[in-house]
């Protein structure tokens, strides 16, 4: 008998690497895209970093950074606002940081799914867009005013706290997710209560990644003016602060005033893109300690 009719393999084979090349360009084209978004920012971040060291280096010295301002803020330095920058970020981040995890930890690991897990993640993302000035105006409100806290570090902590913790809930819940679930399930069958298997398991594991929340929320906390501009920093204090209810000089709402409110703008110029630069570098400095905590944290996990 004839054999039955089969459709041309040459033809078929064709279509295939016609297909196979539309798919290898379009991966061309999107990783093409992906590499000049990423070019995008670095020329952007690398154009600013520039303008300000092109600008502000010369304001850099031994002086500029140990001394306070002196003569209306025209000449000096800015200390009194690196401790303070360095204060509110650290003392933001040890409130917003227990207070974030605790809440990732319920969210993921004791709360159900229903209404109100989604009512309170719908909170958690709105909250995250917020403005600062709107923190900066309930801090005010709450903190200085009701609880009659003052214009003092504590209230700022508080205020810069709220203001971060959307950021530590979001990527401590992520990291709570990346656990794997059989390591959960190994210390619940070799008794480990849940407190026990989430205290001595899980956060161990998701440490790393929460770190990571934590360098974010000290950025953000330190490059802030509008959330301690009501509630923690002051335009000038020649006092370093005695306690949690002192207020203090932070290099953003320096920077702030001296942009808008000196009694030099143009004579200033200089001190006001130095110190911009310093802060550049403070935050720098300060994720930079908390990647390499973390790249600890990791190895001694794998370990």
């Amino acid at each position: 008998m004839p054999s039955p009719v089969m459709a041309p393999q040459p033809l078929a084979l064709n279509a295939t690497r016609s297909r196979d090349a539309r798919r290898r360009a379009m991966e061309w084209l999107v990783f093409m895209l992906l590499r000049g978004a990423i070019l995008v920012v670095a020329a952007a971040l690398a154009i600013i970093v520039g303008f300000l060291v092109k600008n502000g280096i010369s304001a850099i010295s031994w002086e500029f950074l140990t001394q306070p301002p002196k003569n209306y803020m025209t000449e000096g330095g800015v200390w009194p606002c690196i401790v303070g920058t360095l204060l509110l970020s650290l003392g933001a981040m040890a409130v917003a940081l227990p207070l974030g995890v605790a809440s990732a930890i319920y969210l993921h690991e004791y709360a159900r799914p229903g209404t109100l897990m989604r009512i309170i993640r719908l909170g958690v993302n709105n909250l995250a867009g917020v403005p600062s000035v709107v923190f900066g105006l309930f801090g005010l409100g709450l903190f200085v005013t009701a609880m009659k806290l003052g214009v003092s570090l504590i209230a700022g902590w508080l205020t810069l706290g709220v203001l971060c913790l959307p950021v530590v809930i979001g990527t401590a819940e992520e990291a709570l997710r990346n656990v794997p679930s059989t390591y959960r399930e190994a210390s619940l069958a070799l008794g480990g209560t849940k407190w026990q298997t989430i205290w001595k398991v899980v956060l161990p594991c998701a440490l790393p990644g929460i770190l990571t929340g934590s360098i974010l929320g000290v950025g953000r906390a330190a490059g802030e003016t509008a959330a301690i501009m009501f509630t923690a920093a002051v335009f000038y204090t020649p006092k370093m602060p005695t306690s949690i209810f002192s207020d203090v000089m932070a290099l953003p709402y320096h920077i702030y005033v001296l942009a808008t409110a000196g009694t030099e703008i143009e004579l200033t110029r200089p001190i006001q893109y130095g110190t911009a630069l310093v802060l550049i570098a403070l935050v720098l400095g300060m994720n930079l300690a908390a990647i390499l905590l973390r790249a600890w944290l990791q190895k001694r996990h794998a370990h």
